[in-house]
């Protein structure tokens, strides 16, 4: 991917291609986001425990090993600071024919600044160079801000739903697509 300079409130921003550098960024980002995103929501005693450093330490391993073919982790750099991210790969829920964000993720501070559309663009624009032809997203059922700014984006519910578990508690979800054409 190459790196797009955008001027932003007199600073620059720029996505781009995660390097092991940005690891702690993203784990801060990852990590301050579900904290104030998911605040009365999830368990609190679960979310007080979430670590940026443990995070980090994951994020730093997955960008040491490099991320498998058509997956991406970019971030977003305002002025040499990481304040958020996307994930991006194939589509886990069918076999890899649609593509998938998997993870998109800005530090609260930076919520509602339009930081979110470039991350975003920058993220599909990995997924269709990767071959995909439409890509999808889960969204927590309550998450009315992520679920706007994907309206927002393009994005559209396409009816799916689950119920997850991967940490003891449900997480109802919403399933949206875009066409990549």
């Amino acid at each position: 991917m190459r790196p797009e300079h955008v001027p932003w409130q007199n600073r620059t921003m720029v996505v781009r291609a995660a390097t092991r550098n940005d690891a702690i960024g993203v784990g801060m980002a990852h990590v301050r986001s579900w904290q104030a995103t998911y605040r009365g929501h999830f368990p609190q005693d679960f979310l007080d425990r979430m670590d940026p450093a443990m995070r980090a330490a994951a994020w730093e391993r997955y960008l040491t090993e490099g991320p498998p073919e058509r997956e991406s982790l970019l971030v977003c750099d305002l002025d040499g600071d990481v304040v958020g991210f996307v994930s991006t790969g194939p589509c886990r829920d069918d076999d890899g024919r649609s593509g998938e964000v998997r993870a998109i993720y800005l530090l609260p501070d930076h919520w509602g600044r339009g930081l979110g559309r470039p991350l975003m663009g920058a993220a599909l624009g990995e997924l269709a160079s990767a071959g995909f032809g439409d890509a999808m997203l889960w969204v927590f059922e309550d998450n009315r801000r992520a679920k706007a700014f994907y309206r927002a984006t393009g994005w559209t519910p396409d009816g799916g739903a689950r119920v997850i578990k991967p940490f003891g508690f449900p997480i109802p979800e919403a399933r949206y697509r875009i066409d990549l054409a």
